[in-house]
């Protein structure tokens, strides 16, 4: 039987009210799904979908979190999805502070 590594990682989420940093033991060669999916963060927040959750490692954004492999002592990200457009969101604090 071959040897498995093992590595360390962190796996975080949050909302306004509740925000939640796991340590987290996989594989070596561990995609960022896949290790997120290893994590027990959904018990912690039912509501979320690691299907079509958007990830990052250390605020850098993963384009394929499905072929995109963690390293010891990442910190896995999920981000929440945005509720308006960032454009948008910057338009209205303009027009706020043109007021």
């Amino acid at each position: 039987m071959e040897d498995v590594n093992m590595i360390e990682i962190e796996v975080a989420y949050a909302l306004p009210e509740k925000q939640k940093i796991l340590k987290v033991q996989v594989e070596e060669g561990s995609t960022i799904r896949q290790a997120a999916q290893q994590s027990t963060i959904v018990d912690e927040f039912p509501e979320l979908n690691l299907d079509e959750a958007k990830y990052g490692i250390f605020g850098k954004a993963s384009r394929a979190p499905d072929t995109d492999t963690v390293r010891d002592g990442d910190r896995i990200e999920i981000y929440r999805p945005l509720i308006i457009d960032p454009k948008q969101a910057r338009a209205n604090r303009a027009a706020k502070t043109k007021k």
